[in-house]
């Protein structure tokens, strides 16, 4: 599994949830987003370690 399409829908989550950039749910997305991003490496590398143990989650509209 790769971290791109995983930051790629963060973010699209964090920007539907920009109408107010002080609810919760959007400050939660933000941070993680940000954090994540700054730590690519290190989050690639834990994906490589999960997908060892668990199978890859089906993507929306039932696709995989």
């Amino acid at each position: 599994m790769k971290a791109e399409p995983l930051l790629a829908k963060l973010n699209e989550l964090r920007h539907d949830a920009e109408d107010d950039k002080t609810d919760i749910e959007y400050l939660a997305l933000h941070h993680a987003f940000c954090f994540i991003s700054y730590k690519m490496a290190e989050f690639q590398k834990y994906l490589a370690e999960v997908e060892k143990t668990c199978p890859e989650p089906r993507r929306s509209g039932g696709k995989n």
